[in-house]
């Protein structure tokens, strides 16, 4: 019998390492895990995604948890476990270094090379789907408590969260003010990069009751100070940053002054970036809050 020669591909040694470190996890599993199920409930689960991790906190799971990412901040004891670094530039070795039983992972987390080597491998991968709507933060909670195996605590969050989103709903409903806002993602060196439509910002925006500044393109894209003036927003909001203040940032952006949005403090709006634009349990309330400082209902 001849036997076929076998084709040789080239194997970089970051591809090598990641490959290396997802065989090194399956030998430490026990006997029988696969990437599918395991016989019992995982106990050492690494959270990527910010708004995943507080869903476990909601769900009250939050034990089991033995790392998260950079973007799970919230609650503040999210912040004191060890983290494997940002959700768009995870690496195969730090999250499997930490032997967890399970990955749950929000949809865009990556780079797409180690999101495959980390799908591949022995540990239980969990994707949990992104969305900028109620249904989506709804679905966000189901796919956590069917992969923590606690699906009958999902139901008192879930009405939870649907009924904020009512009372938010409701709230602006009829409003007669559909004020032009401006959501400013950075001013970092007088570059200014806004929100269009297709993002969380843009949803946000529509949600809590005003019209995006900015529609006509999709994504986040840089502006100048002429698009700024075109635009005539009426109000500017811009996520807090630690050690930065992004109302100082926004006075400072040429060509505010001749906008809407320049003639008064009150328009322009810090936000807590986490808690509005995670698509989370606390989204609901965050834009009740924003539709009030935004004028489109009484505070």
């Amino acid at each position: 019998m001849t036997l076929s020669p076998i084709t040789s591909l080239p194997i970089t040694r970051r591809k090598a390492s990641l490959v290396l470190a997802s065989l090194t996890a399956a030998c430490m599993l026990p006997l029988g895990a696969t990437s599918s199920a395991q016989d019992t409930q995982a106990q050492r689960i690494v959270s990527i995604g910010g708004s995943v991790s507080e869903i476990v906190y909601a769900l009250g799971e939050e034990d089991r948890l033995v790392a998260v990412d950079t973007t799970s901040i919230y609650p503040s004891a999210a912040r004191e476990l060890p983290s494997v670094g940002y959700m768009r530039q995870l690496a195969a070795e730090g999250v499997l270094a930490l032997n967890p039983d399970l990955i749950l992972a929000i949809t865009g987390s990556g780079p797409q090379q180690t999101i495959e080597v980390l799908k591949a491998g022995a540990v239980p991968y969990a994707e949990v789907p992104e969305g900028y709507s109620e249904e989506a933060v709804l679905a966000k909670v189901n796919a956590v408590a069917k992969a923590l195996g606690v699906s009958d605590k999902a139901g008192a969050l879930k009405a939870k969260i649907a009924a904020d989103f009512k009372t938010t709903r409701e709230a602006i409903e009829g409003a007669n003010s559909h004020p032009r806002v401006m959501f400013l993602l950075s001013a970092g060196g007088g570059r200014l990069m806004a929100a269009g439509t297709h993002s969380a910002a843009d949803a946000v925006i529509r949600l809590a009751g005003g019209a995006n500044a900015f529609g006509e393109f999709e994504g986040y894209k840089p502006i100048n100070a002429e698009a700024l003036v075109a635009a005539a927003p009426d109000y500017i909001i811009a996520m807090e940053r630690p050690g930065v203040h992004p109302i100082e940032e926004i006075r400072k952006l040429p060509g505010l002054e001749l906008t809407p949005a320049g003639a008064g403090s009150d328009r322009l709006i810090p936000v807590d970036g986490q808690a509005l634009l995670g698509f989370g349990p606390r989204t609901a309330t965050s834009l009740l809050r924003l539709s009030k400082d935004l004028g489109i209902i009484a505070d």
